[in-house]
Parts: C-alpha cells; sequence; structure tokens
C-alpha cells in the first residue's frame, strides 16, 4: 500500500506492525514479499490437480 509521510512524499509501505514477528508464524517483507511464492504455490496448485484429474 502507499502512504503519505511526513514530508508529504508518498512511501510505499507494508500492511503489518513489524512487533507481530514475535507471534506470528511467517512474516514476508514488503516490497517484494508474498508475490513470486504465491505464484509458485499457485502453479504447484495447478498442476497437482492437472495430475489428479489426468488419472
Amino acid at each position: 500500500r502507499v502512504g503519505t509521510t511526513e514530508t508529504g512524499r508518498a512511501k510505499l509501505a507494508g500492511d503489518v506492525d513489524p512487533g507481530v514477528v514475535e507471534v506470528a508464524g511467517w512474516l514476508s517483507p514488503n516490497p517484494g514479499g508474498v508475490g513470486p511464492m504465491t505464484r509458485a504455490m499457485l502453479v504447484a496448485n495447478v498442476v497437482e490437480t492437472a495430475e489428479r484429474l489426468a488419472g
């Protein structure tokens, strides 16, 4: 998400408070966080489903 800093300049920022790292199972850095992993898991799920449907 894009937020505005005190200087009035736009800044790309994550939506998660870094303080949750102590209790969270996973914390993805931003920018460039979950995008590549999300795509990799989507492809893996598509391949697994195609193999299952093919018999």
